[in-house]
């Protein structure tokens, strides 16, 4: 299985990652959670995202 992302939908993914990344360490889990979640997202860009998407911390509302 070869996924291969250029161009656009990898700026697209970039941006998404950031997003997700910003959330985790605003969220309101614990270092280590926030850690390993920031770990997953960056190690695995696509399935890390999907991941948080589903199962992740999200930042706290103001």
């Amino acid at each position: 299985m070869d996924i291969n992302i250029t161009g656009i939908g990898g700026f697209i993914l970039l941006a998404l990652d950031i997003w997700a990344i910003i959330s985790v360490v605003g969220s309101g889990a614990s270092t280590g959670k926030k850690v390993i979640w920031v770990l997953v997202i960056l190690f695995l860009p696509l399935i890390g995202f999907i991941a948080w998407l589903l199962l992740g911390p999200r930042a706290q509302r103001i």
